[in-house]
């Protein structure tokens, strides 16, 4: 009989005892290895190696907080994928985007994701909005050793908090460093290689009061506006039907527009654009 081999079929009993509410902690006992952070690195800078993922903008209204983002990765001068998809729900009343090497985070947003989910059933409550923002910060924070190699990630996190006094001004922004510093952002944000374009848009159109439909319309305002002059973001594709990926959170939860409702935005936005090309 092999080594180890349990011909019970059970699971060891590190799975079936109650444990710790991160999953997180739990997978660095159990199953290092899987943690993006704790692969081993050849030496070297790796940037090059993976696609990179580009520009999410997130806007604060009333009610609720929109996040956006294009539908490129790049690898170097080359569009890697032209319909990627970088914004999520983390949870009920959450949204994440990323920005990076797109590969470690698309895996670092599904494990936020199990995270929240792991936590809500250890628990059962869900955590508070700053919770959720310490916790996507320390999986950054893990993640450290392959950023300084080239393989950074950098979401944007962004929901609907529950415990606010205000349910107008519910909505809430945190951008992060590379370290895991989490900070909280007022109005609006963005990140990714078209953000500084992003948000110089955004500072001249953006004012608060705005409702869950108008930050919408601004934040594909904004994204075109960061296509416009970085390469590494893409714009509305009306020949291929590329759209960006826009969800809000809100009281009644997370939401994803469907592609016919961003199509209609985009193309109007085009349409404007035609007439106005500055904006």
């Amino acid at each position: 009989m092999a080594a180890g081999f349990d011909p019970s079929g059970r699971l060891p009993d590190v799975f079936t005892n109650a444990g710790t509410s991160s999953f997180t902690s739990f997978l660095s006992r159990v199953a290092p290895e899987m943690l993006p952070g704790r692969r081993p690195l050849p030496p070297g800078m790796a940037a090059d190696l993976a696609p990179h993922a580009t520009t999410i903008v997130a806007i604060s209204a009333t009610g609720g907080v929109v996040l956006a983002g294009d539908r490129r990765a790049t690898m170097g001068n080359l569009i890697a994928q032209r319909d990627i998809e970088k914004v999520h729900p983390a949870d009920a009343y959450s949204l994440v985007g990323i920005a990076g090497t797109a590969g470690i985070g698309i895996e670092l947003m599904r494990l936020f994701q199990v995270e929240l989910e792991h936590y809500e059933k250890i628990e059962g409550a869900m955590l508070s909005l700053d919770g959720k923002a310490n916790r996507l910060a320390a999986m950054i924070r893990g993640n450290l050793g392959a950023a300084m190699q080239g393989l950074a990630v950098v979401p944007l996190f962004a929901g609907f908090d529950l415990a606010a006094r205000d349910p107008a001004r519910a909505g809430r922004i945190f951008s992060f460093d590379v370290t895991g510093g989490p900070y909280e952002e007022t109005g609006y944000d963005a990140i990714g290689s078209g953000s500084l374009f992003a948000k110089s848009a955004l500072k001249k159109r953006y004012r608060a009061g705005l409702s869950v439909d108008d930050a919408t319309r601004l934040a594909v305002e904004a994204l075109y506006d960061a296509a416009d002059d970085d390469t590494a973001t893409g714009g509305p594709d009306l020949t291929r039907r590329i759209y960006p990926v826009v969800m809000t959170a809100t009281a009644e939860g997370t939401h994803r527009l469907t592609e016919a409702e961003t199509a209609t935005i985009a193309e109007a936005v085009v349409a404007g654009r035609m007439e106005n090309p500055g904006g």
